[in-house]
């Protein structure tokens, strides 16, 4: 693959997100955009949409500068809007229905939304409740009825800025386990300089066919999957919530030749089958993980089951959000997430901020025109991720290889001290997530009595096996030094999980202290 040319990819950005589907609304307008599992909807007509939803949105009193926020599944409708609001420069709040009234209602507060949107599609009765809980009024729209929430005439416009570096496209609230989440601004230019890498160095072409069940509420789902696929004139077939047998058969019906999901979807898809025993036919020349670390059993019973390279990468919502990602030329046998992507700079510290020696452990620090405009509304957190120079501090532990491969090493907020020792998550739970028995897990402190922590593990049991906590631990003693062995191996039915899989550490850290 032929190096990229950031420059000129930034230079040829559009101002907008709007021009990513009016790009191919001109040059191929007949050809398909969406599916939504009823119908497709070519670019031109998505382009219709657009405009015909901003002018909704303008009627409904929405402002350049105001929120939106949109409470839904992944839908066509959902589209459209982020792409109508982006249009009259307003903010996209995309919040999953899924999510409780607590944290719908704490997203509201903070973000000062003009007006909410609820999708109430029959794939999401939740975001219906939430529409009735707020008494949102039955509105017609290019998409069937909509549940409009009344206005805020409160909500004080933000400033808007002709430039796409500046001009916020998206509010995105990171996942909140306590306490209030925090609303992550992500420009135009963010989002549009990660949809055009992702896109390039996936390789896409107007004739893929990609599949879209990782939440466009996340901003992997967002700018990787949905933005990304439209940016190269792809057509995105829309899920709004993944089931392994919905994903077989979109791969034996609908021809796909990307699929994009996190660790613990490749994993219900393992068990679905019964294993790697057969490989699976299809027409898929792409697989890629990311949104949590893939344990390397994973990855090889994965890359058994497709007969492709499972592709790996980094990110978070920050850096909107790709960092790094293995090269469709260069697949890697390894647990590495793969090179910083073209246009993106990492570092690696110490404690006080110095790069650390080739092949250490350091902190990891990332500069470039992925890095977010900053956190909503809290001057101080963002003063407190951000580094002089540009830097966003990702407080991760990272370790570089020679050829600039990055290997995730775990979260210095997660760090566990045990008898002055320390102990990564990440470590242990790559050890357990090998064992066959073992679907996924999650390790977190616990404060102990004498001011030490203990090492707990929750752990998922695949089904197929069985396995106990001691057996587990015995497991353990052979392949860990025994201070990061954990104290108690906890087994649960169903881990806490984010709608995009992301394990709820927050939830099992309150359930440790117990």
């Amino acid at each position: 693959m032929e190096p990229l040319d950031t420059d000129r990819l930034l230079a040829a950005l559009p101002a907008r997100l709007g021009g990513i589907p009016r790009r191919w609304a001109a040059h191929s307008p007949h050809a398909p955009a969406l599916h939504d599992g009823a119908r497709h909807w070519s670019y031109a007509e998505l382009t219709a949409a657009i405009d015909e939803t901003a002018n909704l949105l303008r009627a409904l009193e929405l402002r350049p500068g105001d929120r939106l926020m949109v409470v839904g599944e992944n839908c066509v409708a959902q589209v459209a809007l982020i792409f109508a609001a982006a249009d009259i420069d307003a903010w996209i709040v995309n919040v999953n229905g899924r999510l409780s009234a607590r944290e719908v209602d704490q997203i509201l507060g903070h973000s000062g939304a003009r007006r909410v949107i609820y999708l109430s599609t029959p794939a999401s009765p939740e975001s219906a409740a939430h529409g009735q809980r707020h008494a949102a009024e039955p509105t017609p729209s290019p998409f069937g009825t909509w549940m409009v929430g009344a206005l805020n005439a409160d909500c004080a416009p933000e400033p808007v800025h002709a430039e796409s570096a500046q001009q916020v496209a998206a509010l995105i609230y990171t996942t909140g386990t306590t306490g209030q989440p925090k609303g992550v601004m992500l420009t135009h230019r963010n989002l549009l300089f990660i949809a055009a890498v992702s896109s390039t160095l996936r390789g896409l072409t107007p004739t893929d066919r990609a599949y879209g069940v990782l939440p466009i509420t996340h901003v992997y789902g967002l700018a990787s999957v949905m933005l990304g696929t439209l940016y190269a004139g792809a057509c995105l077939y829309l899920c709004p919530r993944f089931a392994p047998d919905a994903v077989l058969k979109a791969i034996r019906d609908d021809g796909l030749t990307i699929l994009q999901g996190v660790p613990a979807m490749y994993a219900r898809l393992l068990e679905q089958l019964g294993g790697a025993n057969e490989p699976l036919p299809s027409r898929l020349r792409f697989i890629y993980a990311g949104g949590s670390p893939l344990a390397p059993s994973l990855k090889a019973q994965v890359q058994q089951l497709f007969g492709l390279p499972l592709h790996n990468g980094y990110g978070m919502t920050e850096t909107s959000p790709t960092i790094s990602q293995t090269r469709l030329d260069q697949p890697r046998d390894d647990a590495s997430v793969g090179q910083a992507i073209p246009g993106v700079e990492v570092r690696l510290v110490d404690a006080g901020g110095d790069d650390v020696a080739p092949g250490e452990d350091g902190e990891l620090w990332v500069r470039g025109p992925n890095i977010m405009a900053g956190y909503y509304r809290e001057p101080e957190l963002t003063a407190a991720a951000m580094r002089d120079g540009g830097w966003l501090n990702t407080g991760d532990v990272a370790r570089q290889d020679a050829d600039g491969a990055l290997f995730i090493v775990g979260r210095t907020k997660e760090l566990i001290i045990r008898s002055g020792f320390n102990v990564y998550p990440l470590e242990v739970e790559t050890m357990l997530n090998a064992h066959p028995a073992v679907t996924q897990s999650a390790v977190v402190g616990r404060n102990a009595a004498d001011g030490n922590e203990e090492v707990v593990a929750f752990v998922e049991i695949d089904p197929r096996h069985r396995v106990t906590p001691e057996e587990l631990q015995q497991y353990l003693a052979g392949l860990l030094s025994p201070y990061k062995c954990p104290s108690e191996i906890i087994e649960m039915q169903t881990l806490p999980a984010a709608a995009t899989g992301k394990i709820l550490k927050g939830q099992l850290r309150q359930l440790a202290q117990k």
